[in-house]
C-alpha cells in the first residue's frame, strides 16, 4: 500500500514565511482565536525550551483536469495547526487576532531574561508587568526586522544593574533560536482521494478543539484565486462578524479590496442591526448556501465538488470545480440578501420567538432558513404561505429534535426527499408521522418531564405564550413577552424554599419546568416562600375585596382565564406539597396541549 504522507521539518521561520507568502494556505485571522492567552504562552516556553509542539498537516488538492487536457496542480492547505500557527503570528510577528467576542487584539508574550528556575520564564502581558523592568513585555519587539540588539541591551543593563552585557546577548541568541526550531511537518499526498483526505481531516484534533468539514472548506475556498474563493471566503467571515459586532464595520471598510467587491455592498446592512436572533458563524453560512444551491446536506460533499470531483466518475474536473464554485457564491449572495435574511428573522419572531435565549439549536436554525430560501424561489409556492410554512417546519423540528443526533445526515435525507417529492407532499408526510396524537397527548407530556430550562419544549412553550400575547402570572397588562424581553423574573409556583421544607430537596424535582412561569419581579418579591394554597388563597380574595396585594387581578372570571393561558389547573388553590406530583402532571398535559393549539395556529 502506498504512503498516504511524507514527513518532514521546518522552521519556524520557514513555515510562517511559506504562510505569508500564501505558499501555504490558511484562513486570514478574521475567525475567532479560540485558544486562550495561556496556551500561546505555554507553546512559546515550549519552542524556547526544545520541547515538541506536534505536526502540522498539510494537503495538497488532487490534479484535476483542465479544458485543454493538462494537469492542474493542486494548491497546498493547513489542515490542522491552524491554531498554533495563528498563535505564532500574534506572539512572534505582532499581528492582531480576533477573539470570540469579535474584538481584535494582540496577544502579547513577555520574557524574563533572568528568572529564577522556580519563576516563570513567559508570561501573558500585564499591567504588573509593564511597570517591572526586568520583563521584557513583548517578545515581538525582539523579532521585528528592525530590532536594534545592542541599543536595546545597553538600555536594559541601564534599567537592571547588576546585570551582565554578555549574558543578555547569548539569553537573546536562545529566545531569537525560536524561529529556527523544527516543527514536524506531515503532507498528505495528492494522490489521496478526497474521501481519504476528509476522513484523515475529520480525525484530528488540535490541541482538544475538533475540526469540522465547516473549516476544511474554508481552507479550500481562501486558497482558490482562479475562482474568486480569497474574497467569497472574506465575505463570508465578513458577514459572521458584523453580525455579532456591527460596529466593527469600520474596521472592515479598511480592506479596500474587499471594499470594491459586491459582496461589500451586500452586507452593509448589517452594521445597523442589533438582533441577536440568528447570528450565524461561518459554518452557519456555509451549510444554508450549500444547502439550497446544491439539494446535499453533508459539508463533506462541498468539500468535494470545490475540489473538483465528479460523484459518478470518481475524477476530478476544472470544470465542476469552477460551477460549484459559482453555485456557492450564489448561495451566499442569497444569505446575505438583507431582504431574505430580515423576514426569515421576523417569521420567527411573529411565531413568538422573540429572544436569542429562545433558540435552542443552531442547525434546526439554519435548516429553517435553508427552507425560507428554496420555497423563496419555488414557483410553486405561494409567496403569502412561506413564512406559515417555515415557522411550522421550525416548530416541528424544535419538538422532534430532528437535526440533533447526526443532524447533517438527516439534513441530507430532508433536502433529497424535498427534491424528489417537493416541499408541501414531504412536510405533508413528515407531518401526519412526527405529530400523530399520542405524541401530543403523551410523547411531548414526557418530553416536558425535565428541570432544563432551556429545554426546546419550556421554549416552545414559552414562544406560544408570546404568539398568543398572554398575559404573565397574575399580572393583567403584562404580557410574558414583556418579561421575556426584560428579563424578568421566572417564578416557581410551588416555591423552592416551600418544597424543600416538606422534603422535595432533589433540584431535579424543584426546578421542573412545569413548576415554572415568568412572574413580574415585584410579585415574584412579595409571593415568597407561600404555598400554593396560600398565597393562592389570598390572590382569589382580592377578587372579593377588590384590594391587589398578589398582582392586580381583581376580577374572578379574568384570574381564572390568567391562570388557564398560563396552564395552571384551576384547584391550585386547594393545592400543598402532597399535591406537588398531581400539579407537575396535569400542568405538562395543559402544556403539550398549549403547545398543540399554537402550532395549528400557525
Amino acid at each position: 500500500m502506498a504512503e498516504k504522507y511524507q514527513s518532514s521539518n521546518l522552521s519556524v521561520d520557514q513555515i510562517l514565511g511559506l504562510i505569508k507568502s500564501n505558499e501555504i494556505a490558511i484562513p486570514e485571522i478574521q475567525r475567532p482565536f479560540v485558544w486562550k492567552p495561556k496556551q500561546v504562552r505555554d507553546l512559546i516556553d515550549s519552542l524556547y525550551t526544545g520541547y515538541p509542539t506536534g505536526y502540522i498537516i498539510i494537503s495538497q488538492s488532487p490534479n484535476m483536469r483542465l479544458k485543454d487536457g493538462n494537469l492542474s496542480e493542486g494548491k497546498k492547505i493547513m489542515i490542522d495547526g491552524q491554531q498554533r500557527i495563528t498563535a505564532l503570528m500574534t506572539a512572534i510577528v505582532g499581528l492582531e487576532v480576533i477573539n470570540a467576542d469579535f474584538e481584535k487584539k494582540r496577544i502579547k508574550i513577555a520574557f524574563n531574561p533572568f528568572a529564577n528556575e522556580d519563576e516563570e520564564r513567559f508570561k501573558v502581558q500585564d499591567n504588573a508587568i509593564l511597570k517591572d523592568k526586568q520583563w521584557i513585555a513583548d517578545i515581538a519587539d525582539i523579532f521585528h526586522p528592525e530590532f536594534k540588539r545592542g541599543s536595546f541591551v545597553a538600555r536594559y543593563c541601564e534599567q537592571n544593574t547588576g546585570i551582565n552585557s554578555d549574558n543578555l546577548h547569548d539569553i537573546l541568541d536562545d529566545l531569537i533560536g525560536i524561529k529556527n526550531r523544527q516543527i514536524g511537518v506531515i503532507t498528505l499526498n495528492k494522490e489521496l482521494k478526497i474521501d481519504e483526505v476528509t476522513e484523515i481531516f475529520i480525525r484530528i484534533n488540535s490541541q482538544g478543539a475538533k475540526l469540522n468539514q465547516a473549516d476544511f472548506a474554508m481552507s479550500k475556498i481562501a486558497a482558490n484565486t482562479t475562482y474568486g474563493g480569497n474574497l467569497l471566503r472574506k465575505a463570508i467571515d465578513y458577514f459572521s462578524h458584523l453580525a455579532v459586532q456591527p460596529d466593527w464595520y469600520k474596521d472592515m471598510s479598511k480592506d479596500k479590496e474587499f471594499m470594491e467587491t459586491p459582496f461589500a455592498a451586500k452586507i452593509k446592512w448589517l452594521k445597523d442591526d442589533i438582533g441577536d436572533i440568528y447570528d450565524p458563524d461561518y459554518g452557519d453560512i456555509l451549510r444554508v448556501s450549500f444547502m439550497h444551491q446544491f439539494g446535499r446536506g453533508k459539508m463533506k460533499d462541498l468539500v468535494s465538488l470545490l475540489g473538483g470531483r465528479d460523484f459518478v466518475t470518481r475524477d476530478y474536473k476544472e470544470e465542476i470545480a469552477e460551477e460549484s464554485f459559482a453555485k456557492l457564491t450564489q448561495g451566499v449572495y442569497n444569505f446575505i440578501n438583507q431582504y431574505s435574511f430580515s423576514n426569515f428573522v421576523l417569521a420567527l419572531k411573529s411565531a413568538g420567538f422573540i429572544s436569542s435565549r429562545l433558540i435552542n439549536s443552531q442547525m434546526t436554525l439554519d435548516f429553517a432558513y435553508t427552507l425560507y430560501l428554496l420555497l423563496y424561489n419555488d414557483a410553486t409556492i405561494e409567496k403569502n404561505k412561506i413564512r406559515k410554512y417555515v415557522t411550522k417546519w421550525y416548530v416541528l423540528t424544535t419538538l422532534t429534535s430532528r437535526y440533533i443526533t447526526s443532524p447533517e445526515t438527516m439534513m441530507d435525507m430532508d433536502m433529497r426527499r424535498i427534491n424528489e417529492k417537493g416541499f408541501l407532499e414531504f412536510f405533508r408526510e413528515v407531518e401526519e408521522a412526527q405529530l400523530s396524537e399520542t405524541f401530543w397527548t403523551v410523547g411531548l407530556v414526557q418530553n416536558l418531564e425535565t428541570s432544563a430550562v432551556n429545554s426546546p419544549y419550556f421554549n416552545t412553550f414559552l414562544a406560544a405564550q408570546v404568539y398568543l400575547n398572554d398575559n404573565s402570572f397574575l399580572m393583567q397588562g403584562t404580557k410574558v413577552s414583556d418579561l421575556i424581553t426584560i428579563m424578568g423574573d421566572i417564578h416557581h409556583i410551588f416555591p423552592k424554599n416551600y418544597l424543600e421544607k416538606h422534603g422535595v430537596k432533589e433540584k431535579s424535582k424543584y426546578n421542573q419546568i412545569a413548576n415554572f412561569t415568568y412572574l413580574d419581579t415585584q410579585a415574584n418579591i412579595l409571593v415568597g416562600n407561600k404555598a400554593p394554597h396560600e398565597y393562592f388563597g389570598i390572590v382569589f380574595n382580592q377578587c372579593e375585596t377588590k384590594n391587589p396585594v398578589y398582582g392586580n387581578f381583581t376580577d374572578k372570571e379574568k384570574l381564572l382565564e390568567n391562570l388557564s393561558v398560563n396552564c395552571i389547573p384551576h384547584n391550585i388553590v386547594e393545592m400543598n406539597f402532597t399535591h406537588y406530583e398531581d400539579f407537575l402532571l396535569e400542568r405538562r398535559k395543559l402544556m403539550a396541549m398549549k403547545i398543540k393549539e399554537f402550532y395549528y395556529s400557525l
